[in-house]
């Protein structure tokens, strides 16, 4: 397998993660890496055995590097729409953490861009895409096994960290906003789970000030969705605060219902019941105990799955993520998570907005005109 070269933008939190796991793969070389605090970032090359002169203090060094095919950017979320675009102009594959733009019209030329070439493997990271829960429930609603869907809740209601060098977050010009910030991530769960039945028509949304700490954009959301079938989808987001980690999952069908509690005990996070398995008993697949008793050992869910009940995105799938990016790459398959392919997660995201904006709901696709007068962009 052909070695691919990375510029990589950003050793903060994330981005450190997100290297280390690169550092140690040998289908990969690292031939730059862009980072503000320079000590930092020379700290961190040296902490990985890498050549602290692959330091580099300009964007344009990434994108001018001969070896370098694939831009990785782990940069503040309003760097992401225009790294993006420069990168994709340059001829560079590009991982891009979420928001993939904070800016409408940045959103708009991704789309194009990607399209006008299309050799180039474009993801951004919706991280929860990986979690076994995620595609477990993915599964089970393909196969109909809760029936039509007609009702889901997704939540993510998580104060995140604005600590130390995290402050940036209570920026709007570089934080955005809190879908972008992670409230999308309930939103990737919810589209990707019912990707199977039906596609989103429309969203009705509504925003609040923070309340408890600086945020300068609207830290706390309330989305309904509406899907072609005829189902509704409710995400509670707050990023501001709340008593620990909330990605509640409520799913309800004609033939059955799931239900994911991320604040309960493990053996009793997840439970579901079918009217075509288990005579209608609630499963819990996590408790294998509770599913021997009942004689149901075969829908009990392996001992490592995992369960999306934490805010520290680095265990939820941060191997799976960069192994697929890389495995796209490799092979020359467009990722579902590409900017094309994943776009309705991002167009649901600026209805919200366009929504809580006039109190009214929006339809899908959006009216790009009419966005652009109401998002007061040109």
């Amino acid at each position: 397998m052909n070695t691919l070269g990375i510029g990589f933008v950003g050793a903060g939190w994330m981005g450190a993660a997100q290297l280390k796991v690169l550092a140690r793969r040998t289908d990969v070389q690292v031939h730059a890496l862009l980072e503000p605090n320079a000590e930092r970032g020379r700290a961190l090359l040296t902490e990985l055995g890498l050549d602290p002169a692959l330091l580099v203090s300009d964007y344009q060094q990434i994108l001018d590097h001969p070896r370098v095919q694939a831009v990785w950017l782990v940069s503040p979320n309003s760097y992401h729409g225009p790294q993006s675009l420069a990168a994709m102009a340059a001829g560079k594959h590009l991982f891009c953490e979420k928001p993939c733009a904070t800016r409408y019209a940045d959103y708009l030329a991704q789309i194009v861009l990607e399209r006008q070439h299309p050799a180039l493997i474009t993801y951004v990271d919706y991280i929860l895409y990986f979690d076994t829960l995620e595609q477990q429930l993915r599964r089970m609603v393909s196969q109909g096994i809760f029936g039509e869907i007609t009702q889901i809740q997704v939540n993510y209601r998580h104060p995140v960290n604005i600590a130390g060098d995290k402050a940036w977050k209570l920026k709007k010009d570089l934080m955005g906003d809190a879908i972008g910030m992670g409230i999308n991530h309930a939103l990737s769960a919810m589209i990707l789970a019912m990707a199977s039945q039906a596609k989103p028509v429309s969203v009705f949304a509504s925003s609040q000030e923070a309340k408890v700490r600086g945020f300068e954009a609207d830290p706390i959301w309330n989305i309904l969705i509406r899907f072609d079938n005829g189902a509704t989808g409710l995400c509670l987001g707050n990023i501001d605060n709340g008593n620990g980690y909330d990605a509640y999952h409520s799913l309800y069908g004609t033939a059955g219902g799931f239900v994911f509690d991320s604040q309960l005990d493990r053996p009793q996070k997840v439970r579901y019941w079918s009217t075509g398995q288990a005579e209608e008993q609630w499963v819990y697949p996590l408790d294998a105990a509770r599913c021997q008793q009942q004689g149901l050992q075969e829908l009990a869910w392996p001992p490592g799955a995992t369960t999306p009940d934490s805010g520290d995105v680095i265990q939820h799938q941060l191997g799976a993520c960069i192994e697929h990016f890389l495995e796209c790459v490799h092979h020359g398959q467009r990722s579902p998570l590409g900017f094309t392919n994943s776009a309705v997660i991002a167009e649901v995201g600026w209805a919200a907005q366009v929504s809580a904006k006039t109190g009214q709901p929006v339809a899908l696709p959006l009216a790009v005109d009419h966005a652009k007068r109401v998002l007061q962009e040109p």
